[in-house]
């Protein structure tokens, strides 16, 4: 047990009440020459937040003190919530005016208020651990004396004051990056200086690119990252292809969308017998050209993931390889490594799999469209032009059903909630907003990725393994229990609720479909599940109903995938770990398992932003403009409507004459007080488009 440990062990345990520097020199009887190293291990646990120094200079771990440590969620009015690191805590209640200084994103301490009553926690904050802003993106609005940066981010809401000497060239109307030179005080604003120009407001990109600065997204690789990518050689060795299962004579493509460059998986499938089929999911070996410890590795491991944003990629490895030498391109050698499983065709069941490194050589590179057109259009010319690859399609198409119903069956779910994509003109203007339809052709590819992903995780939990799985936990008992109240407004009910499987929630799901309520029952489950993560236990996918899965089929833009290919490579060639492998990987997996869970996290909300930006774009020439849509949400204040084409709107309550609207949280509902009307999640209704402002990205409606 470490010095820290041991310290954090006797405070939780033995000490208690605060205890002095001398008392702890006492109890752990340090020798003197050793008392300033232990001092200032002291004083660095105390910045890292594991223990407190209270005024009188006594030592304490904050839980025994009412004491929380956490991340401060900032809202856009103001006040905040501290978001607990220790997962049990529930979060904390902050107002405007017991944040003492403290922005969105800070890690701080916060001290429970014990007077409080009703169900929330709430608390004031005693200290700040760690900034998040250092440097904030926003609009620059100038008077003749000293100027204001409105953040973007509405989670900081207090501008930033600039003196006029720190303007440095940023002008009225200009979207620009300052740097904090003081932080908030009570009642003051935070100071700071602009230190970089994004380009005028409005201008191609620059919305993106406020963005990509606000976020801390990467951008351009290191120049040795990009040395080290030119150095790979285009040819593959014959060495290696000796080395290797040769697959180049089989039947092999890509299937993906219109526009994707980047391909890390090609399929094959060929009949055994006539109730067997092998099937073959072939991934882009990546781990071949990232070695570990390279530049090139160290720098996936820190983006951990490809962030897609509406008008732009950011890769997670440079283009030659992403694009290039690892993408699985049509008609070109390719380095693999390989699952391939035999299927029984009436139970859906792997008979038996063969995990292994390979080299393919793809035939073709179809589309989720070409595939559909095919499969389900019977697109004569489309037919005729892939012949020979057309029999295995069809194939692929009668095992994708049969892995589908299977998983169905075994309790996994499927939320029916559309998706949309943001099309823009040459301008980066929106062009167009479409509902983008799951065809057999996605569905496909998706069955046969889950089947690898459960395959992989169960061989090496089995071999006892260090490794990174994907889980999904089961939900939280209040939301569960939320859940099942609020149903229960429409005569559903699930039993058993204390030990609840996935099939239940499925069934509902079956239950509900074509009814009224089907998209807002599906959204409020939604919202009672958790997030799903990276961890080095396996817990198992609720939502999938697996009790293995991994993420193991895109090494390209994603870094765990990658990580598990090393694993898996490493223990197809040796057959086992060494001891010392095993202790280094027991300390690499759970740091990349945590790192890659919380970027995933940040590059969702940099994809969320960027296309909720453009449909606020879309709908600034639209005010006036009437619209038929579905109510998302409902709160105090009003309620949001979806569009049709998935914009979406607030309807306030302020601007519904016709009653007063009063909120009913457990029906998810606004009420009239004189006609009982009734605005709840899933009803359709009819408004106008009142107001759009592109600053706040807001979009206001009125009933009609």
């Amino acid at each position: 047990m470490s010095a820290r440990e041991s310290i954090l062990d006797f405070m939780n345990k033995k000490a208690y009440k605060p205890i002095s520097a001398d008392e702890l020199l006492k109890t752990f009887e340090i020798p003197k020459a050793d008392t300033k190293a232990f001092v200032n291990l002291l004083d660095q646990m105390e910045k890292d937040g594991e223990i407190i120094q209270t005024r009188s200079k006594l030592y304490g771990v904050p839980n025994r003190m009412d004491l929380i440590v956490g991340y401060l969620q900032g809202h856009p009015r103001g006040y905040g919530f501290v978001i607990p690191e220790e997962q049990d805590l529930d979060d904390v209640f902050v107002s405007a005016e017991n944040l003492n200084g403290a922005m969105h994103n800070d890690r701080v301490i916060v001290r429970v208020n014990k007077k409080t009553g009703g169900k929330r926690k709430e608390g004031e904050i005693i200290r700040i651990l760690q900034r998040a802003n250092v440097t904030i993106v926003g609009n620059f609005e100038k008077s003749k004396h000293f100027g204001f940066v409105v953040p973007d981010d509405k989670r900081i809401s207090s501008d930033v004051f600039v003196p006029k000497e720190e303007f440095n060239g940023a002008k009225e109307g200009q979207k620009v990056i300052v740097s904090i030179s003081r932080w908030p005080e009570k009642r003051r604003n935070p100071e700071g200086r602009i230190i970089a120009i994004l380009g005028h407001i409005g201008d191609p990109g620059v919305d993106i690119e406020g963005i990509i600065h606000q976020l801390k997204l990467p951008q351009d690789f290191p120049a040795d990252v990009i040395a080290e990518s030119e150095n790979i050689g285009d040819e593959i060795p014959a060495s290696e292809i000796d080395r290797r299962r040769d697959l180049r004579q089989k039947v092999t493509f890509t299937i993906d969308g219109e526009d994707a460059k980047d391909f890390d998986d090609a399929v094959s499938i060929e009949r055994v017998d006539k109730r067997t089929v092998r099937l073959g999911v072939h991934i882009a070996d990546v781990t071949h050209y990232v070695t570990e410890g390279s530049a090139l590795d160290k720098e996936a491991r820190a983006r951990a993931t490809s962030i897609y944003l509406v008008d732009r990629v950011i890769p997670m490895l440079p283009y030659r390889l992403s694009n290039g030498i690892c993408s699985l391109n049509p008609y070109e050698d390719r380095l693999t490594l390989s699952c391939e499983m035999e299927i029984d065709l009436e139970t859906g069941k792997v008979m038996k799999y063969d995990i292994l490194e390979s080299v393919i050589r793809s035939n073709e590179r179809l589309t989720y469209t070409k595939v559909k057109k095919m499969l389900v259009d019977k697109d004569s010319d489309l037919r005729e032009q892939y012949k020979h690859v057309l029999s295995d399609l069809e194939l692929m198409e009668e095992l994708a059903w049969l892995l589908r119903k299977k998983r169905f069956e075994r309790g996994s779910m499927d939320f029916n909630l559309p998706e949309s994509k943001v099309k823009l003109d040459q301008d980066g203007k929106v062009a167009d907003i479409i509902k983008v339809d799951r065809t057999i052709a996605e569905m496909m590819i998706e069955e046969f990725m889950i089947k690898t992903n459960e395959v992989v995780a169960e061989d090496m939990y089995w071999r006892q393994i260090p490794f990174i799985y994907r889980i999904h936990e089961t939900p939280d008992q209040q939301k569960l229990n939320d859940f099942n109240e609020f149903i229960h407004n429409f005569g559903y009910h699930i039993k058993g609720i204390n030990e609840i499987h996935p099939r239940q929630f499925q069934e509902l799901l079956d239950k509900v479909e074509g009814t009224i309520e089907e998209r807002l029952i599906n959204t409020v489950m939604l919202r009672s599940m958790k997030q799903a993560k990276y961890s080095i236990l396996p817990l198992g996918h609720f939502g999938l109903a697996s009790e293995y899965y991994s993420h193991f089929t895109s090494p390209i833009r994603r870094y765990p995938d990658l990580q598990i290919h090393r694993i898996v490579k490493e223990v197809l060639r040796k057959g086992s770990l060494s001891r010392k492998r095993m202790d280094e990987l027991d300390i690499l997996v759970p740091e990349v398992a945590d790192h890659s869970s919380i970027q995933e996290r940040k590059a969702m909300e940099a994809e969320r932003e960027s296309v909720d930006l453009k449909k606020v774009e879309y709908m600034s020439n639209k005010v006036g403009l009437q619209f038929e849509g579905i109510v998302s949400g409902v709160t105090s204040f009003g309620f949001f409507v979806e569009l049709k084409n998935s914009v979406e709107g607030l309807v306030r309550v302020s601007r519904m004459a016709d009653d007063y609207y009063h909120f009913h949280e457990d029906k998810y509902a606004l009420i009239g007080e004189r006609t009982g009307k009734t605005y709840r999640l899933g009803d359709i209704v009819k408004v106008e488009v009142y107001r759009v402002n592109l600053d706040e990205r807001e979009i206001d409606f009125v009933l009609v």
